[in-house]
């Protein structure tokens, strides 16, 4: 019976909301603009990180050496979009 109950997707539903309360505390509790957007910075990489792995079922196949590239690549890509475009038009230096 206990094969037939999905503990990791149970488990992973709880976190995700552990993690949503977090999130959603930031705004209850009135935190400064530099703290509020380090803990929602961090709850999403994490929650995001839980998603994958978790729900899409990232680790589970036999390539997913080749799924964990594509996602460090995309986290890289976006990175530099991101920090370049704040380079270019916001700390004017392009």
């Amino acid at each position: 019976m206990s094969e037939l109950f999905p503990f990791k997707q149970v488990m992973g539903f709880v976190f995700s909301m552990v993690l949503t309360a977090v999130a959603l505390g930031v705004y209850f509790f009135d935190m400064s603009f530099a703290v509020g957007m380090t803990v929602l910075l961090v709850t999403a990489f994490l929650q995001a990180g839980l998603q994958l792995v978790v729900f899409m079922h990232a680790g589970e196949t036999e390539d997913k050496g080749a799924i964990y590239t594509n996602v460090y690549y995309g986290l890289i890509i976006a990175l530099v979009t991101v920090f370049g475009t704040l380079l270019a038009m916001v700390w004017d230096m392009g």
